[in-house]
């Protein structure tokens, strides 16, 4: 399936791979790996436990040029690879995943928009899961590794027959926010169940967290900033939010991608003017 020799599909409970990833419901392609715990805690919640949902992850690159410090100082990118896997292998547990998938592509390979070898990976995975739900990057996110992983799937994902394409795809937030989205263009996810394995998921990545980057108190702090912050005149009905925006009508149809995130941002620019004028 696979041209990169290090990818590779690990199940967590020692099953045969080929028997497992059907039986995905929710399906999460990032870019790297802790992405997915950062963007897809709502989803991993809700199945969590159960017999009848079952998630599984994706992640696209290596895990190599990360930004390390303290004890991973000195580590070379190599064992920065091997870390990264097993602590995403660690959160597959952690969460109860169904599988994880490792793509090991280079990060500069992913951004490669003719890569055709990563569009048809991306297709086959889809088509063997057979998803329900898919999430993925945003558009509008700043990193640009996701970003292309977010146009890889909507290539990948448009090439599947209509029939065949997951029910409902949705883009998530890591690397910028969406509370900026107008409210009712918004997807919540609640992420407020097992708070201990919430914490657990992200925190698990300590090559990341211990090596510069806070990102187990930044998560948990923009889901309680997403909750708090959703509805002024109301008491908050969720401890925890991630925000989503659902592009299943962009893979249903044509539409340039630049142009349908777009439309978002003009209607988010739209409604800032109309309050701004509404009181001028």
């Amino acid at each position: 399936m696979f041209q990169n020799t290090a990818a590779e599909i690990y199940v967590p409970t020692y099953q045969e791979w080929a028997k497992v990833l059907p039986r995905t419901t929710d399906l999460c392609i990032g870019a790297h790996q802790d992405d997915i715990e950062i963007m897809a805690y709502g989803p991993i919640s809700q199945c969590y436990g159960k017999d009848d949902r079952h998630f599984t992850g994706v992640v696209v690159t290596d895990g190599g040029g990360s930004p390390r410090s303290g004890v991973y100082a000195n580590y070379s990118d190599e064992d920065m690879k091997k870390i990264r896997v097993t602590e995403q292998k660690t959160a597959t547990h952690i969460g109860q995943y169904n599988a994880q998938v490792f793509m090991a592509y280079k990060s500069g390979d992913v951004k490669d928009p003719a890569n055709k070898y990563l569009v048809n990976e991306i297709k086959e995975l889809i088509l063997t899961c057979q998803p329900e739900n898919l999430y993925t990057h945003n558009l509008a996110d700043k990193h640009d590794t996701h970003v292309a992983v977010c146009l890889h799937v909507i290539r990948a994902l448009r090439e599947i027959p209509a029939e065949k394409r997951p029910k409902k795809i949705v883009s998530m937030e890591v690397w910028r926010g969406l509370d900026w989205l107008c409210d009712e263009d918004k997807v919540i996810h609640d992420t407020g169940a097992y708070p201990n394995v919430a914490s657990s998921l992200v925190g698990v990545f300590d090559s990341q967290v211990s090596g510069g980057k806070r990102y187990d108190l930044a998560t948990q702090g923009r889901r309680l900033a997403n909750a708090t912050f959703f509805a002024s005149h109301s008491v908050d009905d969720y401890e925890g939010i991630t925000f989503g925006l659902d592009i299943t009508d962009l893979i249903n149809s044509d539409t340039n991608p630049s142009d349908f995130i777009n439309m978002y941002i003009d209607r988010f620019k739209d409604e800032v003017t109309k309050r701004v004028k509404a009181f001028s």
